[in-house]
């Protein structure tokens, strides 16, 4: 990997980090106001409907011009939402701003690695950058819960510039401000991303075309044999991460006793569990045998459900990390062979808003049918085991649908041969 490579990951990195920490304090924003506990996993609903919105523009978007400009566009909008936020905007506008940003920022971060790499390195890039935004994950809430907590809290807003007023006077505004710094170094990152030199495609003016467009691109993606099953899987993926994020903090408060600043820290664990795998999955796992991992997936589901029989906090590590252990290890080889037949079928960046507008759809539904599960009342332990029941029925479901492609394709092969004959 090069040097342009590396630049790509920093402002990647920069940006997953503020994402993170921004939604942990966020979060506290919205504890302080005594806002209901159900607004907590609509913060991610909010930050994930632009994803859903803009599907059909985002791909034609980040085709249009060299991916270093998109993602500087993107972070600026990043930028404006954190501003909203420190100015007293209900966090949930604000963090959609900021949704807005990412939906806009994401065809092109992956875009650029089918551009830029040829694509028998995509699967070990996958796991670099997949492996990299768990990082951000982890250090991003553990930020996150670090700048909420009391001791460091305090510590940060006794300090004093000499000579300058900044006018930071409270807890969400210094962690706020410091997420705010945190988004501006990842667009320095942005302006020295590689020209990857690819002729780009002028966007179109008329919104009609581009629905036609997309939902091509759609339609095309869910009627191939691998794409089919490589969308499944990380768009399942994606939405139970986002879900189970909230569930951990939840659970972390009801069964271990922990607060918002240290339960943050365990959804960092659950990540580290996600790096590993994402890093064992570059090493052992080729593009050509990336199907073999679904069992995993449904492996998982029911590990989740182990989540409910645990009260000691290093049992309670261990297991997080074996379930994003297992996480990291079925999705990247699924990452990595859907952004190959996407690229084939149909141009990086639009392949991209297609798995994007999927998963942050799953997104969508998952949380938001958690929400509705905190407001009706359900216990944390109900919602556990419904999760894991979900995840695991899903992956199986997924598995029996590739078996049956695979003997539709034996079968055809069969009938070429035996009309050659």
């Amino acid at each position: 990997m090069n040097r342009g490579f590396y630049i790509i990951m920093a402002a990647q990195f920069f940006s997953a980090l503020a994402d993170n920490a921004l939604l942990i304090a966020a979060i506290a924003i919205l504890r302080d106001m005594h806002a209901p506990q159900s607004q907590e996993p609509l913060l991610k609903l909010f930050f994930t409907l632009s994803y859903v919105l803009l599907a059909a523009f985002v791909g034609a978007f980040a085709d249009s011009m060299p991916k270093w400009r998109v993602m500087f566009i993107s972070n600026a909008i990043k930028v404006t939402g954190c501003a909203m936020m420190f100015f007293g905007l209900h966090p949930l506008a604000a963090y959609a701003v900021v949704g807005l940003g990412a939906a806009a920022y994401s065809p092109a971060k992956y875009g650029i690695l089918t551009e830029y790499l040829p694509h028998r390195l995509l699967v070990v890039a996958n796991g670099w950058i997949e492996g990299l935004t768990v990082a951000a994950i982890i250090l991003g809430t553990g930020l996150g819960g670090a700048l909420i907590s009391p001791r460091i809290s305090s510590a940060m807003l006794g300090f004093d510039f000499p000579l300058i007023d900044t006018g930071i006077d409270t807890v969400p505004e210094m962690s706020i401000s410091i997420v705010g710094v945190l988004y501006l170094a990842a667009a320095l990152f942005n302006l020295y991303v590689p020209d990857t030199g690819v002729d780009h495609k002028p966007l179109r003016n008329n919104p009609l075309y581009l629905f036609h467009d997309f939902n091509h691109c759609l339609r095309l993606l869910w009627r191939d044999k691998l794409g089919q099953i490589s969308l499944g899987v990380t768009t399942l993926f994606w939405g139970a991460g986002a879900t189970l994020q909230f569930i951990v903090l939840k659970w972390a408060e009801a069964a271990l006793q922990l607060d918002l600043s240290k339960a943050s820290l365990l959804q960092g664990v659950t990540a580290i569990g996600i790096a590993i795998g994402a890093v064992l999955a570059a090493r052992m796992i080729s593009l050509r045998r990336s199907v073999r991992v679904i069992p995993l997936g449904i492996a998982m589901g029911l590990v989740v459900i182990a989540m409910n029989f645990v009260t000691n906090l290093t049992l309670a590590v261990v297991l997080l990390i074996l379930i994003g252990a297992l996480a990291g290890f079925f999705v990247v080889p699924m990452n990595a062979l859907l952004q190959h037949r996407g690229h084939i079928l149909m141009g990086a960046g639009h392949s991209i808003a297609v798995q994007n507008f999927n998963e942050n759809l799953s997104i969508l539904v998952m949380t938001g049918l958690y929400s509705l599960l905190i407001w009706a009342n359900f216990s944390v332990y109900a919602v556990i085991v419904l999760f894991g029941l979900f995840v695991s029925g899903s992956m199986l479901m997924l598995k029996r649908r590739h078996e049956a492609n695979q003997r539709e394709r034996d079968d055809v092969s069969l009938l070429d041969d035996t009309c050659h004959h």
